[in-house]
């Protein structure tokens, strides 16, 4: 398996994040935000077979290229067209799909979207139709969000974690599944052969004395996965933005992004412009940096800049954070 992702728009400008999830059986693609031009970069094939857009907050810059994906999904019936937003959102999604008129669409349009609102301890899920103009809001199913996984897919799960931005604003995390292989060498030096039984030994954990028949010998199952299974973390990436970086909102993504591959996180604004950042809920370069070092995370891609800094003062803002945490970059040409 395999998670590949593209940083899309250009610095101070909109961006978005475009993540896959490659099984070997199966592809996923995510989309985060949709700012201005971004889904463009995507191009009508990609864009068509986005599995799920998710918002980290619905303010211009961040929904400004929807009407984009909208024109070239709202009658998709191939895939699910669902939508995650922060609680309390789902009002302007209904409202972007009603601001088209919709006099030519009757009841033979099969298209349907499912809006989630993701809340502290709840999603609440919306459902629209393309057969109705979009015009009413279908039901409203509610569950509990258990673990903090939002989304669990083939392969992989998307966490959400809840930021301030003066409005709710969504985090997400992508987490690869562990992958579970075998050791084919030491299969081979127990004079093992490959079939149908390693199915099974890569299977659910053995219950306690259960037993596998390879080439009519009994083996004992637990024993034999211990030995030959060998289990390799998965890759994961985080993608983070509008937010002010507090002490507490600091703790929090520290404990939650241990160990993650890549964080893609917003740097609008340089240290000393903090007092700026704290006025319109941003997080400052050197914050980001800092939080990334305590989580102890792969590497830091800082993104979605203000267009208050021109080409060298982006590279001024790279210099700073890295002299904090040494493996931070940014997006290819930036700088």
């Amino acid at each position: 398996m395999s998670v590949s992702f593209q940083v899309l728009g250009q610095p101070g400008r909109d961006n978005a994040l475009f993540v896959k999830v490659d099984t070997g059986q199966a592809q996923t693609r995510l989309l985060f935000d949709c700012g201005d031009g971004c889904p463009h970069q995507l191009g009508a094939s990609e864009g068509r077979e986005v599995d799920h857009l998710c918002f980290s907050h619905l303010h211009m810059d961040h929904i400004a290229g929807f009407d984009y994906f909208f024109r070239l999904n709202f009658d998709r019936t191939a895939k699910e067209n669902r939508i995650w937003v922060p609680h309390g959102s789902a009002e302007v999604i209904h409202h972007r799909f009603r601001g088209f008129m919709w006099n030519l669409v009757d009841e033979k349009q099969e298209g349907e979207w499912f809006v989630h609102e993701i809340a502290p301890d709840i999603v609440r899920e919306t459902r629209f139709l393309a057969s109705d103009g979009f015009r009413t809001a279908h039901g409203h199913l509610e569950w509990p969000r258990r673990n903090r996984v939002i989304i669990d897919g083939e392969g992989f799960v998307v966490e959400a974690i809840l930021l301030d931005h003066g409005t709710p604003s969504v985090g997400y995390i992508v987490r690869e599944l562990a992958r579970v292989n075998v050791d084919t060498i030491k299969l081979y030096a127990k004079g093992l052969k490959p079939g149908p039984w390693v199915k099974r030994l890569r299977g659910p954990v053995a219950t306690p004395g259960e037993m596998i028949v390879i080439g009519e010998v009994e083996h004992p199952l637990g024993a034999l996965q211990a030995e030959l299974l060998v289990t390799t973390p998965g890759d994961s990436i985080a993608y983070l933005t509008d937010f002010r970086m507090t002490k507490a909102t600091a703790d929090e993504l520290a404990e939650r992004l241990r160990g993650v591959n890549a964080v893609v996180c917003e740097s609008q604004y340089r240290a000393i412009d903090t007092d700026l950042a704290e006025r319109v809920m941003h997080s400052t370069a050197e914050e980001v940096a800092a939080m990334a070092a305590r989580a102890g995370i792969g590497r830091l891609i800082l993104f979605h800049f203000s267009d208050r800094y021109d080409v060298e003062a982006r590279r001024e803002m790279l210099r700073d954070a890295r002299a904090i945490f040494a493996n931070t970059s940014v997006p290819e040409g930036w700088v």
